[in-house]
């Protein structure tokens, strides 16, 4: 191997490790953030409340719009994503009223 062929394999070893690092700060974050859910899921079947809220939703969303654009990731992208979550959370919180 050239030395720009092993500059290029450890680059890409660095940025590979970062990414590994990454995920895992995901897997966690969504680990935690549906800890919180799961409560708030318990105190609406506790206090017979909508499983979902619409106004809370699209604050989110717009709060996740603006956040996606100061983090230049894109929107839609950001969007889709907080809505498979929140798809995610309105199940949990129906099961817990059943």
């Amino acid at each position: 191997m050239t030395d720009a062929e092993n500059r290029a394999a450890e680059l890409l070893a660095e940025h590979r490790d970062s990414i590994d690092r990454l995920d895992a700060i995901l897997v966690y974050t969504l680990a935690e953030r549906f800890k919180q859910t799961k409560a708030v899921g318990r105190l609406k079947a506790e206090h017979d409340l909508p499983p979902s809220d619409p106004a809370r939703e699209g604050k989110q969303i717009e709060r996740l719009e603006w956040l996606s654009k100061e983090a230049d990731l894109d929107p839609e992208f950001a969007k889709k994503l907080l809505a498979f979550i929140i798809s995610e959370v309105i199940q949990h919180h129906k099961q817990h009223q059943k």
